[in-house]
């Protein structure tokens, strides 16, 4: 099963990113994430008539990817500009096939309630681009509440076992959504 993580978050020791790379470490069996790097993207433009490096190199992750993991980034109470521009440019394509039935599980760190502004908002995105998110297990992690070291890595054991729980569902939520 090949997963790929999309953080919304471009900086090198952001939480968001943190909660991707533990995922990355504690993949179950079977399931293999790669992290998409989103530093040189531009943002959508309909006047861009032929898609630059970056794009193509993300559309093709994307058009391999069984599920997706978004590192939920919340800016101003809602989605980072990373994240919704990477998604912008993989629904231009035709009929939305890149995205369309795929499953996706949101998991953030930010403020007070973690990122669940953000993680909301992205569910009404998913919507649209029929995308399935998983509903359970939630990760809303505060960024700081000493649950990452200062190299943006995960270290608070609770969160750790809430992040497998997820990964352990978003497998069987791709299993399920295969049989329909």
């Amino acid at each position: 099963m090949k997963i790929l993580a999309i953080c919304g978050s471009l900086r090198k020791k952001s939480t968001n990113m943190g909660l991707l790379r533990y995922a990355q470490t504690i993949a179950p069996a079977g399931m293999e994430i790669s992290i998409a790097d989103l530093s040189a993207m531009p943002f959508y433009n309909a006047d861009i008539t032929e898609k630059p490096v970056a794009v193509v190199a993300l559309l093709n992750q994307i058009a391999n990817a069984d599920a997706f993991i978004f590192g939920c980034t919340e800016y101003n109470y809602s989605l980072a500009p990373a994240l919704k521009n990477a998604l912008d440019w993989a629904s231009r394509e035709p009929e939305n096939k890149l995205l369309s039935g795929k499953a996706v599980a949101l998991m953030g760190a930010g403020g007070g309630m973690g990122t669940s502004r953000a993680q909301y908002h992205m569910r009404q995105t998913c919507v649209f681009l029929n995308l399935h998110p998983l509903n359970k297990p939630e990760v809303f992690v505060n960024a700081f509440a000493n649950t990452f070291d200062a190299e943006g890595n995960l270290t608070d054991e609770k969160i750790k076992a809430n992040t497998q729980a997820q990964l352990v569902a978003l497998a069987e939520w791709v299993n399920t959504l295969k049989k329909q």
